[in-house]
């Protein structure tokens, strides 16, 4: 399996990250991986809300079928599968210093015979975090609007 962690401070409350966060469907402006993410599901954004992603690493294409597993005021959980692996989104938020301390864990656990290559991906799955974490937050002032925390 491999694991990337990343620790963010976002100039924006708790409240309005996790409600943006919680679609999924705006991974396509904050994961550097992910081509096109569509919400399958009718109605508002709930536990059990399911996403086609289409995702793109190493010049391949895979598609993954994700669902919102654990929405709380604290914590949003997406687990994504496909026949060669499990890829789960699990995102930690605090108040800190009048916006959000946002901890971004990202598992990716192969099936099969892809299993073999976990340890040589594990670098490649850095950068991309490396890329998420520079990323995301310019996501949320595009989404959310110019940060409302006084400088």
């Amino acid at each position: 399996m491999i694991e990337v962690k990343r620790v963010l401070d976002i100039d924006h409350p708790v409240e309005e990250v996790l409600v943006y966060l919680s679609d999924f469907s705006h991974a396509e402006s904050w994961d550097p991986g992910t081509i096109t993410c569509e919400k399958l599901s009718p109605g508002p954004v709930a536990t059990g809300t399911e996403w086609h992603n289409v995702s793109e690493f190493r010049g391949r294409r895979t598609e993954l079928r994700y669902t919102l597993a654990l929405r709380s005021p604290d914590q949003l959980t997406f687990v994504g599968r496909n026949k060669t692996a499990t890829s789960t989104d699990d995102m930690h938020f605090e108040r800190h210093q009048g916006g959000t301390r946002l901890t971004y864990r990202a598992h990716l656990q192969f099936h099969g015979i892809a299993r073999l290559a976990a340890p040589l991906l594990k670098r490649e799955f850095e950068r991309l975090g490396d890329q998420v974490a520079e990323r995301l937050p310019a996501a949320l002032d595009r989404g959310l609007g110019p940060s409302s925390r006084p400088t």
